[in-house]
């Protein structure tokens, strides 16, 4: 019987194109990024309602409080926040709700964009959640929660539903119905949402739509874009802040140095 040359084998293992997502991530069977994020959520939720004494006032733990989103003190250099407050949740109903969603939107996703770009829009879509919140909502708002990487995912969704010509409109029925439900449910950030929705959809187009030739480039170009479009966004709102955030709070305006 005939035998394979070993080192013929192994070069023609390299010459040989694997075959890719239209993203350009090899082809995997299993998410990874998604149950980890799962778990990071949790623990973090465990950890704040041990800290709080509290399932459902896990708010009131010291870490829930040092890590929430509020634009004053994002203002007041406590840019953390921005980031941070994305694993937090306000009880156990929020939490289950934002993972639940993660798990169902966030696996085909990974799937096709690949680990690293997967977790590049879902970067991306959490800080253009914060910028939202940071540019628009008032200064002594408290955000948190998952959602607006979700919304992220989301965006994103739709945007590969509509680069790989399937059906789009139960996607658009789905993000639909979650503005519907952000705007009817009070104490839900809508600013948060839109922003995530907005970034995510941006981060797919920019891996999606980048040319075959140089891909790798052009998706590092455009993600980069939307990152300092991000941060620009951001530390213009801090300048025009100027070291005093003002709000009004029953009836009457009131103002504090961040700084």
């Amino acid at each position: 019987m005939g035998q394979h040359c070993v080192d013929c084998v192994k070069q023609a293992e390299r010459t040989t194109r694997r075959p890719v997502t239209v993203a350009g991530a090899p082809l995997r069977s299993k998410p990874v990024l998604v149950p980890g994020l799962i778990a990071v959520n949790v623990l973090i939720y465990v950890f704040t309602a041990v800290q709080a004494g509290s399932a459902a006032a896990n708010s009131s733990a010291p870490l829930f409080q040092a890590w929430w989103l509020m634009p004053a003190q994002v203002a007041g250099d406590q840019w953390w926040r921005v980031f941070t407050s994305a694993f937090l949740h306000f009880g156990l109903i929020h939490l289950l709700i934002n993972m639940i969603a993660l798990w169902v939107v966030g696996r085909d996703l990974e799937l096709l964009l690949g680990r690293l770009r997967f977790a590049a829009v879902y970067l991306l879509s959490l800080l253009g959640g914060s910028m939202f919140v940071f540019l628009f909502d008032a200064p002594f708002t408290r955000t948190a929660g998952a959602s607006a990487a979700l919304y992220g995912l989301f965006g994103g969704l739709a945007v590969a539903a509509w680069r790989l010509k399937l059906n789009i409109r139960p996607i658009l029925l789905v993000i639909g119905l979650n503005v519907v439900l952000t705007i009817t449910i009070p104490n839900i950030s809508l600013l948060g949402h839109l922003g995530g929705l907005v970034l995510g959809a941006l981060s797919t187009a920019a891996l999606l739509y980048a040319p075959a030739a140089r891909r790798n480039r052009w998706q590092a170009g455009g993600l980069a874009a939307v990152f300092l479009v991000i941060v620009a966004a951001m530390l213009t709102r801090d300048a025009m802040l100027g070291g005093t955030v003002c709000d009004v709070l029953q009836g009457r305006q009131f103002c504090v140095r961040t700084n």
